[in-house]
């Protein structure tokens, strides 16, 4: 299966690729987030992912486009938890399908899955209707388990590792000390 995966980060990507290569997929790494702010949060992020890339000898196909104008003008109103994250999904799922069909992936998958502070069922279903849209399969697979082992991972490497969910509404939100949940 060639398979494009859309990776938010080197923590959620490190362990979920790995599961991915055990099932005998080699997945070509997606970088678009333009969800996420700042700018150096974004360079950090991104630059861990292709470390992460590298010392697993993986592909990586970016659109390295900082989107803070883009990403608020698409949130617009729905700035509240959930609602926000609603349009983030999308977002970014839809370009990673777009993408995959374009490229001749035979499906896309996204490291959100391995989040415990992801809406797995709403990423389930925002990327099995951007499937049916560009006629390419959302592979989904439930990464959570491999949550803890993949941060240490990555922490054992001495890369980057964030504090909040990417967007400029979760970083005032951690910072302000609000819970998420």
């Amino acid at each position: 299966m060639k398979l494009l995966f859309h990776s938010c980060c080197a923590p959620c990507t490190a362990a979920s690729v790995e599961s991915l290569c055990k099932e005998g997929i080699t997945p070509t790494l997606f970088w678009f987030n333009p969800n996420i702010h700042p700018v150096a949060e974004y360079q950090n992020r991104r630059d861990a992912l292709l470390a992460i890339a590298g010392l697993k000898n993986l592909p990586v196909e970016t659109i390295d486009e900082y989107g803070l104008y883009s990403f608020t003008k698409e949130v617009g109103s729905e700035i509240e938890f959930g609602k926000r994250c609603r349009v983030c999904y999308h977002i970014r799922l839809e370009r990673v399908a777009s993408r995959a069909a374009e490229l001749g992936f035979d499906a896309f998958s996204t490291s959100l899955l391995i989040s415990p502070y992801q809406d797995q069922d709403l990423i389930r279903k925002t990327g099995e209707e951007a499937a049916e849209r560009y006629g390419v399969e959302f592979l989904y697979r439930d990464f959570r388990p491999l949550f803890r082992e993949s941060l240490a991972q990555v922490r054992d490497l001495g890369m980057y590792m964030q504090k909040y969910c990417g967007c400029i509404f979760s970083e005032a939100d951690r910072y302000a000390g609000k819970n998420r949940k």
